[in-house]
Order: structure tokens, then C-alpha cells, then sequence
């Protein structure tokens, strides 16, 4: 089919009569030798733009077919993004990076009320976000925390308040379209809590006419959720009961509001050792992982974290190691191994 202005079979060498001869072939080639200049500058940007296209197109993929959800990731980069570059740009005490973090986990990221006056927020989470701010700004201090609810983590991610949430956030893939994740760094799964005289056992059919209790927005829900639709949960276990904050849960149990609480194992295991009157009820019936979350367009972050991830797990003196050893050994026990994750694997995108 011809195109717009070929009717009559016009070609351009009968246009070039009209213009001159000599004069309108000079015109032509100079723009032919514009067009040459202005190549390579095409070539670069539409490089660029198949590079953004194919990570794209592998997250979508991922998404579409999410079955493992920890491996959803990009390979690790120490190069400076758009969005690092904001983070360094910030001036003067705004110059931080802003993290969403819990300051209620035991051990994980809690206000230590023997640690001074101020009362500064320490865990195995903490350690992590102090590594990142080292890594980024230089400064392990350099970080703006920011207590955020359980239900509020992706909200906070997506409106800009916070450039990451670190906050014992378990990778799925119902939160894999509204966020980015890291790397897994540890390694969890669903567990009931209960009082030590209750004759709940575990996540069975002891949870029959059972209250049990949960965040808004947790894995927990969601998993008891489509458990109770499957028929894999009782019936009549009412899990009507969530909270904003995971340690609610504890409050309710503790008040008789509730019979049962459901959270990762690494939570359960801290808040039993707050309270000694419960305990682990059962093992955990489900394969976890927490994850750094950020947005989703953050892909140059995303890349840091995860080599600051690497090096944080190579690290034996000051790493993952003995941040568990600090905080978390107490109550999971010294063998770590059952709490790290595997080795990472990343999208195809770089």
C-alpha cells in the first residue's frame, strides 16, 4: 500500500526538479549527514530503553506465574541509580536514609528501656538497616527511623514516607506487585503461640472453636484465611481478630480476648520470651522469608541492598552471624543454620 503523498506516483527525485537541482540534493545530504550524527544518540536511549523494557517484562512474567517469590529479584550492583543519588542529595540533617522499621519486636527492632535516656531502637533488623545506611551514606548513623504498623509497611513503601521498610516482612506473592523485595535474610514460617495450659497443640484441629488473633495485613491472615476456604482450618475457628501490630496479639492472648495467636516463628518465639505463661504450640507449618521492601521502581536500591546482603552474610566478625548471635540465639537457639536463608537467586535482568 502506498503511503500519504504518493497518489500519482510522485517520486522524490521529481520533487528535487522543483527545487533546484544542485541546491536540492545539498539540502538533502546534509540532512542525510544529520540523521547519520544523530544515530548513536538513538541507539544509546533505545539500549536504555529495552534494558528498563526486559527487567520489566521479567518481573511481569515472575508475577504472572509467582510461585517462588523469594527468587523475584535483581542481581546485585554497587553502582549509584536514580534513586541512591536522591537519597545523597538530601542536604544537610535531612541527608538519611528513612527507614520503616517496628520499635515493639523483642530482639528484633524494640526500644531497649536499659540502653540510656534515649532509649535507641536495637535488633537483629536494626543491625541491618545500619549496615545498609553505612553502605549507602557512609554513615551507619545516618538513618531517620520511622515506626510503622504492620498494615501500614506496603502504604508507607508506596507514598514515598519511607525509602524501605525493615521490618521482619515475609516475602509473598500477594506483596509482590505493590513492592520491591531484596534477597531473602532470614529465614521463618507460620507458628501458633498459645498459653502453656491451653490444650491448643499446634496448627491443627485442636484450633476447633478457637479465637485466634493476628495482624491486619500479615501472612498470617492471609494464610489462615485461605486455609479456613480450602477446609485445611476447622470451621469454627474464628479468626475475625486482627490488630494493626503484631505484639497486639500478645496483649489480647494475655487479657483472654483471644485463645491463639499466629505469626512467623521468629516473632513467636521472642514474644514467648516476654511473657513465660506461653509458649510454641506445634512446628511451623509453612517455608518463609523476610525481605527488604522498597518500591518498585527503585531497581538501582533493590541492586545495593542485595550486594550489601552478600557481603553482610560473608561478614563473620560483624555480619548476619553475629547480629543472630546478639539477638536472636537467645531465643531460637545458637544453631543458625535452620534461620538462614539459601543462597539468593535473581531475575535474568542485567
Amino acid at each position: 500500500m502506498n503511503g500519504p503523498g504518493a497518489k500519482g506516483g510522485t517520486t522524490v527525485r521529481d520533487a528535487l526538479r522543483g527545487w533546484g537541482g544542485v541546491t536540492a540534493m545539498a539540502v538533502v545530504c546534509a540532512l542525510v549527514a544529520l540523521v547519520a550524527l544523530c544515530l548513536p544518540l538513538t541507539t544509546d536511549t533505545t539500549s536504555a530503553q529495552n534494558t528498563t523494557a526486559t527487567a520489566e517484562s521479567a518481573r511481569t512474567a515472575a508475577e504472572k506465574d509467582c510461585e517462588d517469590p523469594e527468587k523475584q529479584t535483581l542481581s546485585p550492583s554497587s553502582a549509584d541509580g536514580d534513586t541512591i543519588r536522591l537519597i545523597k542529595n538530601r542536604q544537610g540533617e535531612k541527608r538519611k536514609l528513612i527507614v520503616g522499621v517496628d520499635q515493639n519486636s523483642y530482639r528484633w527492632g524494640y526500644r531497649n528501656p536499659n540502653s540510656g535516656k534515649t532509649a535507641e531502637l536495637e535488633g537483629f533488623d536494626i543491625d541491618l538497616v545500619h549496615r545498609i545506611a553505612e553502605d549507602i551514606l557512609g554513615d551507619p548513623d545516618a538513618v531517620q527511623f520511622k515506626a510503622i504498623p504492620t498494615d501500614q509497611r506496603i502504604p508507607a513503601i508506596k507514598d514515598g514516607r519511607v525509602d524501605m521498610v525493615v521490618r521482619t516482612m515475609t516475602i509473598n506473592c500477594d506483596r509482590i506487585p505493590d513492592v520491591a523485595f531484596s534477597a531473602p535474610y532470614f529465614k521463618t514460617g507460620q507458628q501458633v503461640l498459645a498459653p502453656k495450659s491451653s490444650p491448643v497443640k499446634g496448627y491443627d484441629d485442636t484450633l476447633a472453636g478457637r479465637r485466634i488473633c493476628t495482624a491486619a495485613g500479615s501472612t498470617a491472615y492471609s494464610t489462615l484465611d485461605a486455609d479456613k476456604k480450602d477446609g485445611d482450618l476447622p470451621a469454627s475457628t474464628d479468626i475475625s481478630t486482627t490488630v494493626p501490630n503484631q505484639l497486639d496479639c500478645l496483649v489480647r492472648l494475655q487479657l483472654g480476648e483471644v485463645d491463639a495467636v499466629v505469626t512467623d516463628g521468629a516473632l513467636a518465639a521472642s514474644q514467648a520470651a516476654q511473657d513465660p505463661t506461653v509458649q510454641l504450640k506445634g512446628d511451623a507449618f509453612t517455608a518463609e522469608y523476610y525481605g527488604v521492601a522498597m518500591k518498585k521502581d527503585a531497581d538501582d536500591l533493590v541492586r545495593r541492598v542485595n550486594q550489601i546482603l552478600v557481603d553482610y552474610r560473608k561478614d563473620t566478625a560483624n555480619g548476619w552471624q553475629a547480629s543472630y548471635d546478639q539477638w536472636l540465639s537467645a531465643t531460637l537457639g545458637k544453631d543458625a543454620k535452620k534461620s538462614e536463608p539459601p543462597a539468593p537467586q535473581y531475575l535474568r535482568t542485567s
